[in-house]
């Protein structure tokens, strides 16, 4: 075995071991999942956000106990968005009794005034709850969809008026274009970006580091996506793969996807929310109540592993 390999195999033995230990317990680790700032806002967030795809087709009963664990084990940001299917509606009532702890983002696809202050209105009512403390244009993606949100009659003349009458209190976008993402924040004071921080991404395609490195400047709160990807579903596995609240395929459990959150921790992010299937759920949970950043011989075997992946975003995309 060539010595790479046998690097890669043993890094990746030992997180699987240390996944199994915490597993084998049956038991929450005694600390809490840790915060961090989020940007200028003065909040803080823990690292690992409950995205609401995790709730979506769920009963009402499980919703709740997913929700309640969260809590207990220090979540306190919750990320949910209409295109969701249900996932408002099972995350609003089981959030209820832990609403004034959390904090709520939810998103609008709206580009104009009107359907974006429709969106709200709807979201405030499937949430059971009187404001958002996030709300976020979702997937701001073209170049033409910036400008229309920013526009006369566009969508932010809803955040800003809801921001006035206390329905929201912070606003920022969710994006997979770096070059909109940096006209965006060149040309409105948003308080958030939230868009993929994934090592296959940043190294595959050099895309993220140019988002990273403006939200730092403008000290925005940075919320990353896809920590737990690695690349496109082919063909055939679109159609029938193991993991339906997941559009990519994630990196494999737990081994790969433990040590890819951990690299996307890593970095100057407040946050990062993990796919929607609940074992990758837990899994980062697991890994936020022990988070050591990656070790050099660790992340050489991490990234040795995602040299010529395919990777889910390129520069220059309009997805």
């Amino acid at each position: 075995m060539e010595r790479r390999e046998f690097l890669k195999q043993a890094v990746l033995t030992a997180a699987v071991a240390s996944t199994a230990q915490l597993s084998a317990s049956g038991s929450t680790p005694s600390h809490p999942i840790a915060r961090r700032p989020l940007g200028k806002t003065g909040e803080s967030l823990s690292i690992i956000g409950f995205g609401g795809i995790v709730v979506m087709d769920e009963t009402t009963g499980a919703s709740s106990n997913l929700v309640a664990e969260a809590v207990d084990r220090g979540v306190n940001y919750f990320d949910v968005a209409p295109s969701y299917g249900n996932a408002q509606e099972r995350l609003g009532p089981a959030l209820a009794p832990y609403r004034n702890k959390s904090f709520l983002a939810c998103k609008t696809e709206g580009r104009l005034k009107a359907d974006s202050r429709a969106q709200l209105e709807e979201s405030l009512r499937l949430l059971k709850t009187d404001h958002v403390d996030l709300y976020q244009f979702h997937g701001l993606t073209k170049m033409a969809d910036l400008d229309k949100v920013l526009g006369p009659g566009g969508a932010m003349e809803t955040m800003e008026a809801a921001k006035k009458e206390g329905k929201i209190r912070y606003i920022g976008f969710s994006v997979h274009s770096a070059e909109t993402a940096l006209a965006a924040m060149d040309r409105y004071p948003f308080d958030t970006v939230l868009f993929p921080v994934n090592w296959v991404l940043f190294t595959q395609a050099n895309f993220g580091p140019q988002i990273l490195k403006r939200a730092q400047e403008k000290n925005m709160g940075i919320l990353a996506l896809k920590g737990m990807a690695k690349t496109v579903w082919t063909a055939d596995q679109k159609q029938n793969h193991p993991q339906p609240k997941c559009w990519y395929q994630p990196a494999s459990f737990p081994e790969e996807a433990s040590l890819g959150l951990r690299w996307t921790l890593g970095h100057p992010v407040t946050a990062a929310i993990p796919p929607g299937d609940e074992r990758y759920f837990r899994l980062a949970m697991d890994v936020a109540q022990n988070y050591k950043p990656l070790e050099p011989h660790e992340e050489q075997a991490l990234l040795s592993g995602g040299h010529g992946v395919e990777p889910i975003f390129r520069l220059g995309n309009d997805v």
